[in-house]
Order: structure tokens, then C-alpha cells, then sequence
């Protein structure tokens, strides 16, 4: 089984990379601003990361705050480690990585694109919203530009 975060196979769109995590723009945008930050070895458990591992993703968590809240305000994030697609095969081999999922209490609009939070206030909901390549592209500039 390959790893869709570790960088055996490409996953969304690689926004930059750190020396122990990959950060990309997600494929689904029904959160703007929506990421995943992935550990680039194989590590299948939270509590098999270094101790520098954790530093670098604290520094991630805020950069990544920082910069997301200068592009699109949202009014909170979420940030989840879930592995449960990994057991939907018969032989799982889960990857640590992680969801950064930005939330607004008000509709936003990128691109001529509107995003409406319609959870807003509970548990982010894993529908997938595509956009269109020219704004993914967009999105991808502006973090690039500001990491």
C-alpha cells in the first residue's frame, strides 16, 4: 500500500515543505482555505513522533494560522488527525497527517467563488467541494507567496 502524504504519492497540491512535514492545499475546498499537513516519513501513530517532529508542526500550526487568517479571516480553525480511510482497505497502514480546517461564521468569497459554512459551530462534515483549477491554482499562489 502506498502513502498518499508521505510522498509515495502525490496528494492535492504541494504547497511547500518543511524538513519532517509536507504542507498541501486539500482537493476539497468546501472549507477555503482547507490543508493537510502530513508527516514525510511513515509513521502510523501520534505517539511514534520525535520530539523535533512535534516542534516542527507546532511552528507549522502557527504559521500556518498566521497565514491563512491574512488571506481568507476565518473566524477559527479546526485542526483533526483522523486515520479511519487507512481501515477501510484490508490491510491498513495508516499515515499521520493532518486536517487544517478553517471556519467562518459568515459567507466568504474568493475568486467569485461564495464558500457558506453551513456546520458552522459543530463537527466540520466531509463533503467534498471542488473548484475549479484556475482558483486552485490561485489559492496555491497565495500560500506559496506568503510561506
Amino acid at each position: 500500500m502506498t502513502c498518499e502524504y508521505c510522498g509515495k504519492v502525490s496528494y492535492g497540491k504541494l504547497i511547500t515543505e518543511r524538513k519532517y512535514w509536507n504542507i498541501f492545499l486539500a482537493p476539497s475546498q468546501r472549507y477555503l482555505g482547507t490543508c493537510v499537513i502530513a508527516i514525510k516519513r511513515h509513521c502510523p501513530n501520534l505517539s511514534e513522533l520525535e520530539d523535533v517532529e512535534w516542534i516542527e508542526f507546532s511552528n507549522i500550526v502557527a504559521e500556518m494560522e498566521t497565514v491563512i487568517k491574512k488571506l481568507f479571516n476565518p473566524t477559527l480553525f479546526n485542526w483533526s488527525c483522523f486515520k479511519n480511510a487507512a481501515y477501510r482497505s484490508s490491510n491498513p497502514d495508516p499515515e499521520v497527517h493532518w486536517h487544517l480546517i478553517p471556519r467562518y461564521d459568515s459567507e466568504i468569497e474568493f475568486h467569485g467563488i461564495k464558500f457558506h459554512d453551513p456546520d458552522f459551530g459543530y463537527i466540520p462534515q466531509p463533503i467534498t467541494r471542488k473548484v475549479p483549477t484556475d482558483v486552485m491554482n490561485s489559492m496555491l499562489s497565495e500560500f506559496k507567496t506568503e510561506l
